[in-house]
């Protein structure tokens, strides 16, 4: 697969390209900001009606403008670090991410909300591990393929170790439960598997083998079987399981085509639960219509168009690890903005997976901006080498 884009493309010598590129920068700001405003909106009532709140109306706001003022500083800190750094950084993060995986199932260590262990406590904050999981798959997988690109074609050599970690943390993930983290990593680390070249019948046999084991962990599951039977028909209980996805519908409903306005969300106002994190599309749709669904669509193509296309410059480099980095961070965003609007959307059934760079959660929204970080990294030392300049 790398080998086939290098040959199909070459880099003129003539082009100066600018520091970053535009197109892969403002939708990245765009997705935070528009975040910053649409949680403060969809929070306000929770916030005020809530003695955990302190019945404070820019409790929620004010929280996630300081992880986001934290992780604008850490992209930027990031930013600095070579790739070549983050490479030979990749296996520790990776095994430090395992680690805290493990430590948050322990008793009394991690904390437990509505039956999932999912949180470590630090004081003021609560740190999720998954979150951070999510981005040290990016940069272990990545360096894992560009190390074995040899044996791509190779069943035990190229496969089986890389299954192995992934099983690994994929038992670590259930345990907690937190599929949609675990679907995320999967995805990730098969689509840099499949860019990197794997076989493409073993690939296949593999997503076959991923398709039927995903339906063996929810019909072996009664909470998750009862999520899919929700999702097929939520009218049938609309107070029961399917009350989530029944008032997200009526939130999509009632926005039309420009929504009812800003800040003036009915579903907000302890109808539609965790209005700010996962459900946060549908308050949206409520508020600014088919045109702010349509809005974040964009954005979120956008953004991860340009982080496939600085990934491929970089593979025309011949800098294999920085591509499928770019390429992988693409992915997480992609697919798991993807999975958020379908939940909201009622396309897929009900999975607790925020909206990246847009949702409340501070352990997201520092995992984002650092991947951002990366992302422009690459980016960076694309145009560097371009211009002639080391990096």
């Amino acid at each position: 697969m790398i080998s086939e884009t290098m040959r199909g493309f070459r880099v003129g010598p003539s082009v100066q390209p600018r520091e970053l590129d535009p197109l892969l920068l403002w939708p990245a700001v765009a997705l935070l900001l528009f975040g910053l405003v649409m949680v403060y909106s969809a929070s306000i009532a929770t916030a005020e009606g809530s003695r955990f709140t302190g019945h404070q109306p820019a409790y929620f706001l004010i929280r996630h403008g300081v992880f986001l003022c934290i992780g604008l500083v850490a992209a930027v800190a990031v930013f600095q670090i070579p790739l070549r750094v983050w490479q030979q950084a990749a296996p520790w993060l990776f095994l430090l991410g395992v680690a805290l995986l493990a430590v948050v199932l322990v008793p009394f260590i991690g904390r437990e909300v509505n039956g999932a262990r999912r949180w470590l406590p630090l004081g003021l904050v609560n740190l999720q591990p998954s979150e951070l999981m999510k981005l040290f798959a990016v940069l272990y997988a990545a360096d894992y393929t560009a190390r074995k690109l040899a044996d791509m074609g190779s069943f035990r050599r190229g496969f089986v170790p890389m299954a192995l970690v992934m099983a690994l943390v994929g038992g670590l993930l259930l345990r907690e439960p937190d599929f949609g983290a675990f679907v995320v990593i999967i995805c990730i680390a098969m689509g840099i598997l499949f860019l990197g070249g794997i076989n493409a019948r073993l690939f296949t046999l593999l997503f076959l083998f991923l398709a039927l084991a995903f339906v063996a962990l929810i019909w072996t599951s009664p909470y998750r079987r009862e999520r899919i039977f929700g999702f097929m028909d939520p009218w049938s209980d609309a107070y029961g399981k399917g009350y989530q996805l029944s008032h997200a519908l009526i939130a999509f409903g009632r926005g039309e085509w420009f929504g009812v306005g800003l800040g003036a969300s009915v579903e907000k106002l302890f109808y539609l639960p965790e209005a700010h994190t996962d459900f946060l599309l549908a308050v949206i749709a409520e508020e600014l219509g088919l045109v702010g669904v349509l809005a974040v669509v964009v954005l979120f193509g956008l953004l991860v168009q340009r982080a496939f296309a600085a990934g491929r410059q970089a593979l025309l480099l011949e800098r294999v690890y920085g591509g499928l980095v770019a390429q992988g961070i693409g992915i997480w965003f992609g697919v798991q903005a993807f999975i958020n609007m379908g939940v909201n959307m009622g396309l897929l059934p009900t999975k607790g997976l925020t909206l990246p760079l847009m949702s409340f959660g501070g352990s997201g929204i520092l995992a984002n901006c650092v991947a951002l970080g990366i992302l422009l990294r690459v980016d960076y030392e694309n145009r560097a080498l371009m211009r002639g300049q080391a990096v």
